[in-house]
């Protein structure tokens, strides 16, 4: 398939059977990009106004495991979303950029099976993604990015990497529970998240040029994110290490800190 075929099916198509399309080869055909204000997505896939509260416990109930499951499918398919944009209005004129480009490829089609992984979940439990408001949080911070290395900024270093934390968090909660179908999804989602974050940290050493890698970060990161987005409650240092963050990116990492506590997370309340 056209790359330009494949990210026109993600973003201009609203039903998931699109967002989902997997094709073994992308060409990578010359095409020219286009703005877009939100991805199409059908009613029942629709951004809301509305907030919903990220469930904080009482998760042997059904309900509220399914609002846990919906909140991070809409992440994984925002994720989708967002990778395809970027597939799409940044060049691919050179073999490296082409080989930056397979990356993200190899990312979307895990954000994909993560989306169906907490999808299928959530049918089992009785419900349908879209039960509950979905958000276009990820969306509205990351669409306006300019170069390759805000995009890594924002998606692998700050909301993939927080992602490192949660999904090890929410892992041991459902485990304990005894759900033990959505605690391996979540075991799944955190061990392919230290590889996109690896695949930032790649990137990122490659064009800091004379910095460090914690001084590139917060100089690309755009603003008003700030490094504090990219930790959940308690940061595994463990998943870090594997994705080759240095010691003193981590170190700094720990010991960030601003107005903004990272648990007050309006998405997931």
């Amino acid at each position: 398939m056209k790359l330009s075929c494949f990210v026109k099916e993600i973003l201009l198509k609203g039903d998931i059977s699109n967002k989902l399309i997997c094709p073994e080869t992308i060409c990578f055909d010359e095409f020219r990009a286009f703005v877009l204000d939100k991805p199409i997505r059908n009613n029942h896939l629709a951004f809301s106004e509305k907030q919903v509260r990220f469930p904080k416990g009482h998760f042997h109930k059904k309900e509220k495991t399914a609002m846990a499951l919906n909140a991070f499918a809409n992440h994984e398919l925002l994720a989708v979303e967002i990778m395809a944009y970027a597939l799409m209005i940044f060049p691919h004129n050179t073999d490296e950029s082409i080989k930056f480009k397979r990356g993200i490829l190899k990312s979307l089609k895990d954000e994909q099976k993560h989306f169906q992984l907490y999808a299928n979940r959530m049918s089992e439990l009785g419900f349908e993604f879209g039960d509950f408001p979905l958000n276009d949080f990820f969306w509205r911070h990351m669409s306006p990015m300019k170069t390759e290395a805000e995009y890594l900024s924002m998606m692998a270093l700050t909301f993939e990497a927080a992602n490192l934390d949660f999904s090890f968090h929410y892992e041991k909660i459902f485990r304990d529970l005894g759900d033990i179908k959505t605690a391996d999804i979540l075991r799944e989602v955190y061990l392919d998240e230290i590889s996109h974050v690896s695949f930032g940290v790649h990137y990122l050493n490659l064009w800091r040029k004379d910095k460090t890698l914690w001084d590139y970060y917060s100089e690309v990161l755009p603003f008003p994110l700030t490094p504090a987005r990219s930790k959940g409650k308690k940061l595994i240092k463990e998943s870090r290490i594997k994705a080759k963050m240095d010691e003193e990116f981590i170190e700094n990492l720990l010991a960030y800190k601003n107005d903004f506590n990272v648990l007050e997370r309006k998405e997931w309340k």
